[in-house]
């Protein structure tokens, strides 16, 4: 075996060597090269903590709200700019600093809910809250404190140590009922912990029909924002190989951001290059958990065990997906118990393996027997955006909650397309043309026939037209 390198054409052009040195030229390439090879996989990497950094930012630059404030999205305008938000139940968000707030008290109402807490990392900690999480919807109280905050008497709080600064605080109201629903919020209350005593009461902030965007930011507007949040929170032992990484491409941590003319230029394409590459890893997932049926279309968004991680390694490309087009994860939302938690089923081609167009009009044919014991949902949504799909009707779902036309057999056809078919307006949900889009199908209390797959779910069919 020769131990020279030789010259060569490859993938990035031709390298040259003069007595096994690479060329002045060829160097500039292998550098270049390896730069955004590097900025590629970090924005693979980083999606997670930018879907928050990005809602976070819309929280307090939109909506004014401060870091004890919590923000009620309820309509369909509200939840327009939210990655894949569920159409059907309210939320309750928030995104307080710890740093400037100091430890957090958070108090949960008794009555149907889901919720958790979460690092700026989307990783759910030991915060679950409702019927899913260890109160099981009786009420709970909450102590989170963040890194280097100690808190000396704890005595009536259930601890929740955050890892990042910034945390996000979810509530989702499961009760058809407005004035239970009602007075759920006004029993959902966050404070700091200094003020226990005497706590103000918790402000709910309207979005109050502002247009925001949840949706991660192209282009130099995406590295930015990550220098920003990158110094702001504390650095994983995990991430500190990408944090070399990112070094000669000009972020690094206690340093500010002045990308020069040639790192502006490889990071602006691997920006690009890098949502190419999560649309891929989203749309046509590569995980062998991610088949639910192996004769259907539909899979498992949420391909990994949220608060879990496998032997040797971490989830990468798994987080990649799930947080290009959606944001949080907790163990709630990938359900191992029948009857409580959440599941999400995700099809982005028809029956017939095609991408969805929402040129052309589709009916998807839901069972009468549909495994869940609160409700199940449908739900579009623009493929680029991962927002609803931004319609005059304002319609993003339909739901067993809402009144269906159903057939004889007590299945409903759900039609997806620019127009409703004749007779099934209260079953329709609008596409647009020249757009793609997916859909999620949400089983809520997902029950046994869910688990052992002994129930199926039809594909995205065409209509003939």
């Amino acid at each position: 075996m020769t131990l020279e390198l030789e010259d060569a054409d490859t993938r990035i052009g031709r390298i040259e060597f003069e007595n096994g040195y690479p060329t002045k030229l060829s160097v500039q390439a292998l550098f270049d090269e390896m730069d955004f090879q590097r900025a590629t996989q970090a924005y693979l990497w980083s999606l997670p903590i930018m879907g928050f950094a990005q809602w976070h930012k819309q929280h307090e630059a939109v909506f004014g709200a401060k870091d004890t404030d919590l923000v009620l999205y309820d309509s369909y305008r509200d939840k327009l700019g939210l990655l894949t938000a569920n159409a059907t139940t309210p939320y309750i968000l928030g995104f307080p600093n710890l740093a400037r707030t100091g430890p957090l008290v958070l108090e949960v109402p008794p009555g149907p809910t889901a919720g958790g807490i979460s690092s700026l990392w989307q990783m759910a900690l030991n915060g679950e809250f409702g019927e899913a999480g260890p109160d099981r919807g009786r009420g709970d109280k909450l102590l989170v404190i963040g890194p280097e905050q100690r808190v000396e008497d704890t005595e009536g709080y259930r601890v929740v140590q955050a890892p990042t600064f910034v945390v996000f605080i979810g509530l989702r109201i499961l009760t058809p009922d407005p004035d239970e629903a009602a007075a759920l919020r006004e029993g959902f209350r966050l404070y700091p912990y200094a003020e226990r005593g005497n706590p103000e009461p918790t402000n709910i902030v309207s979005p109050d029909g502002k247009a925001w965007s949840g949706t991660q930011p192209r282009g130099m507007a995406y590295w930015q924002l990550l220098s920003q949040t990158l110094q702001r929170e504390p650095v994983r032992e995990q991430d500190r190989v990408m944090m070399a990484m990112l070094k000669p491409l000009g972020i690094e941590k206690g340093r500010p951001f002045a990308p020069d003319a040639r790192q502006t230029a490889l990071l602006t394409e691997a920006a690009f290059v890098g949502e190419a590459m999560a649309r891929a890893n989203a749309y046509q997932k590569r995980f062998a958990n991610a088949q639910i049926w192996p004769e259907r279309q539909w899979e498992l968004s949420l391909a990994f065990e949220p608060g879990e991680q496998p032997p040797f390694r971490t989830y990468l490309d798994e987080y990649a997906s799930w947080f290009y087009e959606a944001v949080t994860a907790s163990r709630a939302m990938a359900t191992k118990s029948p009857g409580v938690g959440q599941t999400y089923l995700e099809a982005t081609r028809d029956a017939g393996g095609n991408w969805l167009d929402g040129g052309k009009t589709y009916r998807l044919r839901v069972g009468p027997n549909v495994p869940a014991k609160q409700f199940w949902s449908v739900t579009a949504y623009d493929n680029q955006t991962r927002v609803f799909i931004d319609n005059p009707h304002e319609i993003a779902d339909r739901s067993s909650r809402m009144d269906l036309r159903l057939n004889e057999d007590g299945s409903a056809d759900i039609y997806f397309g620019p127009e409703a078919p004749e007779g099934w307006e209260q079953n329709w949900i609008p596409t647009l043309p020249g757009r793609g889009w997916f859909a999620y199908f949400r089983l809520y209390a997902p029950l046994e026939p869910w688990f052992d797959r002994s129930w199926t779910l039809a594909d995205i069919e065409p209509v003939a037209e």
